[in-house]
């Protein structure tokens, strides 16, 4: 009789830590910039949308120069970051695959000049502030010059973060800059300084997604559609409470929520019909047109397969 009542105890204890383990949130390291794109990242973080559908998530901004790096180095599972950007990691042995969707640029990154340049084509000769190669910056400068007859060659780069590219040419630094919100709100304001004279709304190219490496992935597929439903989720928050969440999202990059949502008019994040439909199409034609443009700036040496780094199991 004892030893029934030692077993069942022992029985009850296993249960109650198996119980324990199932329920014991998932952690996973996610990579961000403070770019308006990535903000509904830090609202399901804030507003504890993570933490309800299973998850125990550390966000961490880390420069889109060096996310893959700690990507690499185990430090982070996830990142946001451009379309082509998952192109020139994977190019460059770091594996990982888009999982969904974030935003769609409508204005929210352009290339700032100085008042007297009159088209793109007149800053041939002069310096550019951009990122490092491989980041968004650069790959917009490379977008906007080839598709005004010029290349990379033609123009002097300065590499600089969009946040002191912004601040470095409204004090009279560099001819031009690559910039993004809410740094080119910035440049909006004093038209003294300079003017912007292109934006994705006259290219359309950056377009951001969420993804992990394939371990992540195979390891963690609950979580991984948890994060993908977690972020639709903080859409539809912001959907329902707009000014809450913008004060939200605003707080964490030093903006007040009605400047925010001043950056916020120039994006448009995408909710899961939206992922359906760029996850089965619109994402390869976009990354073709990409990979040959960043192999024929020399930022990549082989295209990688395409297919391979996109995942649209977890938008389904």
């Amino acid at each position: 009789m004892r030893f029934f009542k030692l077993s069942a105890i022992a029985c009850v204890a296993a249960f109650g830590v198996a119980t324990a383990a199932e329920a014991q949130a998932t952690k996973v390291g996610i990579g961000i910039s403070g770019w308006t794109g990535f903000a509904p990242l830090t609202l399901a973080a804030k507003a504890g949308i993570f933490e309800k559908n299973g998850l125990d998530v550390t966000i961490k901004k880390i420069p889109q120069k060096d996310r893959h790096l700690a990507i690499a180095a185990g430090d982070i599972q996830c990142a946001a970051t451009t379309v082509e950007t998952w192109i020139v990691w994977n190019a460059a042995g770091i594996a990982t695959k888009q999982i969904f969707q974030l935003d769609k640029s409508y204005g929210a990154d352009g290339l700032v000049v100085r008042n007297d340049v009159k088209a793109i084509a007149d800053l041939k000769g002069k310096t550019v502030a951009a990122s490092a190669p491989g980041t968004a910056p650069y790959f917009t400068l490379a977008w906007f010059l080839k598709k005004n007859g010029l290349t990379l060659k033609d123009v002097k780069i300065v590499n600089m973060e969009p946040g002191p590219a912004a601040q470095a040419f409204l004090a009279g630094q560099n001819d031009a800059a690559v910039t993004y919100e809410p740094y080119l709100s910035a440049v909006r304001e004093k038209p003294e300084a300079g003017k912007i004279i292109a934006t994705t709304l006259d290219y359309p190219m950056i377009l951001d997604t969420f993804g992990c490496t394939p371990k992540f992935l195979e390891e963690n597929p609950k979580a991984a559609k948890a994060l993908a439903d977690s972020y639709f989720q903080a859409l539809e928050m912001i959907e329902k409470d707009k000014d809450k969440s913008f004060e939200i999202m605003g707080a964490d990059v030093k903006q007040s929520g009605e400047a925010f949502g001043k950056s916020a008019a120039y994006i448009r994040w995408q909710d899961k019909a939206a992922n359906q439909k760029f996850l089965s199409d619109e994402i390869f034609r976009f990354s073709d047109e990409a990979a040959a443009i960043l192999l024929e700036a020399g930022i990549i040496k082989q295209k990688p397969d395409i297919k391979a780094i996109v995942d649209d199991r977890f938008v389904k």
